[in-house]
């Protein structure tokens, strides 16, 4: 199943069952948010996930663009992009938890034709430490439809914790949810999960009970003004449906694994970080951003310098100027950007140009006696602040 047709699937499937849909936003939040990028499907519709009433109603779903830096160092397996679209559906203070896994078993067994023995549910355990119990309802309606749960306490609370030991989340509402994984090798499933990552979660649907305050506690919502708040990958389900090995080879890559080989031979894991990070960075330009030193900027600036390290690496004469027109096009086209691939293709060159004078200017400055020891904190301030040198291009270019 193409991905165009697993968006119509989709949104058909939640329409019949009541639901209206949006319109998704671009990459960038609204002013005054702090966060750089839209990074989930629920993002743009916080004030109405607070409790203002939405003027299309209480049950919606949307197709929505997202792109969160820290999947990053990711990029290169086989699940993880910079850029990637989320299918979502929302019940406003509607129906619950139960009712919103029922109809997602239904659209993956029933309307994608999945078989329902490849599928692994996790649930929410219950944490002493928060005064928070375990989702029983969720747990309740996998055992009824006979999906195997796995019960887990910091993978099954959104948003999840910023560090590894449990450490407090983001501010704001949050709650429990359960996650839908399916299996993606060969012969009957195994194991669970948390246990082997040839399960890949594909679809999360977080119910909204407590809200968390600023010194990290955790208080029960007055009302469940959001029941349901769901997210499902669309690359990933599209490549798991197409029985491809990863998401670079699902159908929105095709022109990328056709056009990019030749153009410049890369082995498999640099072909995905180039293909990802240059749609990546066609998307951010189309919704308006530009090059530069610090936010949004920086991101996009980022991507393009981490394709260049990739491309010079093996050829020093590789440019971004014998990228085909037809790869810009076709994202801005997936994407839905109205903007002109030339004017595109010629600010990727500029920052490519402007990447490579930077090279220059650090190697020569690097070659100085004083920086030719181990650099100290206060010598990568001097470089950066000074000579316009980031930690990360100093590191590479003494690694030269």
């Amino acid at each position: 199943m193409r991905t165009d047709q697993l968006i119509r699937t989709f949104v058909e499937y939640y329409e019949e069952r009541g639901h209206r849909r949006i319109t998704g936003s671009t990459l960038l939040p609204p002013p005054g948010d702090p966060v750089l990028f839209t990074t989930s499907g629920m993002h743009p519709l916080t004030p109405y996930l607070e409790g203002r009433p939405h003027p299309l109603g209480k049950r919606l779903v949307n197709v929505q663009r997202c792109l969160r830096t820290t999947d990053l160092d990711e990029v290169g397996d086989a699940t993880h992009l910079t850029v990637f679209e989320m299918l979502g559906t929302w019940s406003l203070g509607d129906y619950g938890g139960p009712r919103s896994l029922d109809w997602g078993y239904g659209l993956l067994t029933e309307g994608l034709g999945i078989d329902p023995g490849l599928l692994h549910a996790t649930v929410y355990a219950g944490d002493d430490r928060t005064g928070t119990g375990p989702d029983t309802d969720s747990l309740e309606l996998w055992q009824g439809l006979g999906v195997p749960v796995e019960r887990t306490v910091e993978d099954n609370w959104w948003p999840k914790s910023v560090d590894d030991d449990g450490g407090d989340g983001p501010v704001g509402p949050c709650g429990p949810d359960s996650e839908i994984f399916l299996w993606s090798g060969e012969g009957p499933p195994q194991s669970t999960p948390t246990r082997d990552d040839r399960w890949v979660e594909v679809w999360n649907h977080v119910t909204m009970t407590h809200r968390r305050l600023d010194d990290g506690s955790l208080v029960p919502l007055p009302q469940r003004n959001v029941d349901v708040d769901t997210g499902l990958g669309l690359e990933r389900l599209a490549f798991l449906l197409q029985g491809k090995p990863s998401v670079f080879a699902c159908d929105v890559f095709a022109p990328w694994r056709r056009l990019v080989p030749p153009l410049w031979p890369l082995e498999e894991p640099d072909l995905r970080l180039v293909s990802d990070h240059l749609r990546s960075a066609v998307v951010v330009l189309g919704d308006g951003v530009r090059p530069s030193n610090t936010g949004r900027g920086y991101v996009l600036r980022r991507l393009v310098r981490r394709v260049l390290t990739v491309l010079w690496r093996q050829d020093a004469s590789r440019s971004l100027g014998d990228l085909p027109e037809e790869l810009v096009r076709h994202t801005l086209d997936h994407f839905r950007q109205d903007v002109r691939p030339a004017d595109v293709l010629r600010t990727l060159l500029d920052e490519e140009q402007r990447f490579g004078r930077l090279l220059e200017r650090g190697r020569s400055v690097l070659a100085r006696p004083g920086f030719q020891g181990p650099l100290s904190e206060e010598d990568f301030h001097y470089l950066h602040d000074t000579h316009g040198l980031p930690r990360e291009l100093v590191t590479r270019l003494r690694e030269e």
